[in-house]
């Protein structure tokens, strides 16, 4: 008797998700980066890989890149940083300031757009975030615990991870970012071991955060929080809240978790006229001079990578000339002074008007476009998924870190990630937001 033969179609192979190409740039952010060594992060070149690798596949599966409004949103810094370009100090100033603004603005903000395909490869990313988030403050906790930490009041406990004390923001940034990625993971509509796990891995966090001493970072990530949890809504805003405070009482008040040293850096946030610190004085200083620049050319400022050149001419004699950094396996260095660490004042004295609406105009459109998704999704189906917390509470702890903070070092690529998701949830298609589980 004749059997016939069935034959099974050959299984194709599985791809890789995209998105992995991003979640590259975040994990290589984990690599320590040498003390005082120059150029260029090795996330920042695989950023530029994402970038091209995105375009080979939109040229290969011949799609239409982006939709109208999101070229509009993306491309609208692209007006106000030529118009800066022009008018830079050197070429080579303009060429390295129009590659930086780009790079985290608009290109790698796009690709992360259009490399993410659903729901499920925003959480992948967002864990990638939280994970590096919990090695850097492994490494900054070990420091403040061993004293091997960058100096901070002649004592080498500043937890900055493995980015050094060139780069003091570094960790701090990368452990902010990764508990807003935590608390918008535990709101969201996922499994309640998911949620637990998450809102554990926020928790954690706390430490490392607070052992940053970071002031700019400390007051982002408070104001983020407290909108994330009004999103989810007044009550679990309280009940979240009285668990936050109640871990913070055991870490300060219970371990004595840098009791005095913390008490003392929240205190100096409000001391600009009562016997500040020589951080505070230099800062408010920087930004009179950003003022100034600002004045004198309102509508163009005084070009990308102006402000160094500029900065003696318009600041104070209260202006020190330069920090002082050691430890963290580094020697004591004095760094120059060469920001205002305020990026919207950054914008406007070296862009002038024109780069700030632009800019800022890009920005603003990216958090009303994400808020009005949320209150759509909310309205439609009874609760918030994770990515929308997640992409909004990133996009706010941006902006308000850009008051006591600007691009620069290696977590700025970081930024450019976030930027790149809170248009994924403020841009895309609706189909593919409440795609995935």
């Amino acid at each position: 008797m004749a059997h016939a033969l069935t034959v099974r179609p050959t299984a194709r192979p599985r791809r890789l998700p995209p998105v992995l190409a991003v979640v590259a740039v975040v994990a290589l952010l984990a690599l320590p980066f040498a003390p005082g060594g120059g150029g260029a992060h090795p996330a920042d070149a695989v950023s530029a890989l994402a970038v091209l690798y995105c375009a080979l596949r939109l040229v290969r599966d011949r799609l239409r890149p982006l939709s109208r409004t999101a070229a509009v949103v993306l491309g609208l810094p692209v007006l106000g940083l030529a118009v800066a370009a022009v008018g830079a100090v050197s070429p080579g100033a303009a060429l390295a300031g129009l590659g930086r603004y780009l790079q985290v603005f608009v290109l790698v903000p796009a690709a992360v757009l259009l490399l993410l395909r659903d729901r499920g490869d925003v959480r992948l990313l967002t864990w990638s975030m939280v994970g590096l988030a919990l090695w850097q403050g492994a490494v900054g906790v070990h420091q403040y615990v061993t004293a091997t930490g960058a100096s901070y009041q002649g004592e080498p406990i500043r937890a900055v991870g493995t980015f050094g004390p060139q780069d003091v923001m570094g960790m701090a940034t990368v452990v902010s970012l990764g508990l807003v990625c935590a608390v918008g993971l535990a709101l969201g509509r996922t499994p309640v071991r998911q949620r637990l796990f998450a809102a554990g891995c926020a928790l954690v966090l706390l430490l490392p955060l607070a052992l940053s001493f970071s002031r700019g970072a400390w007051i982002a990530t408070a104001v983020t929080c407290a909108v994330q949890l009004l999103l989810a809504g007044a009550r679990r805003a309280l009940a979240v809240g009285a668990v936050v405070v109640a871990a913070a009482v055991v870490l300060v008040g219970g371990f004595g978790v840098g009791t005095a040293m913390l008490q003392e850096r929240v205190g100096s946030i409000t001391e600009v006229t009562d016997a500040p610190d020589q951080s505070v004085t230099d800062r408010y200083t920087m930004w009179a001079a950003a003022a100034g620049m600002w004045r004198e050319r309102p509508l163009t400022g005084v070009g990308l990578k102006g402000f160094p050149e500029h900065r003696d001419a318009h600041a104070s004699l209260a202006l020190s000339s330069g920090s002082e950094t050691d430890g963290a396996g580094a020697g004591y260095r004095r760094q120059p002074l060469l920001s205002p660490h305020n990026m919207y004042l950054l914008v406007l004295a070296e862009q002038g008007l024109i780069g700030l609406f632009c800019l800022a105009g890009s920005w603003l459109a990216l958090l009303v476009l994400g808020l009005r998704g949320l209150r759509a999704v909310r309205r439609e189906r009874g609760a918030v998924p994770d990515c929308a917390f997640v992409a909004c509470g990133l996009l706010v702890w941006q902006l308000t870190d850009f008051a006591y903070a600007d691009i620069g070092g290696p977590s700025t690529v970081l930024t450019a990630v976030c930027f790149g998701l809170a248009a994924w949830w403020a841009l895309g298609s609706r189909g593919q937001r409440v795609a995935g589980r």
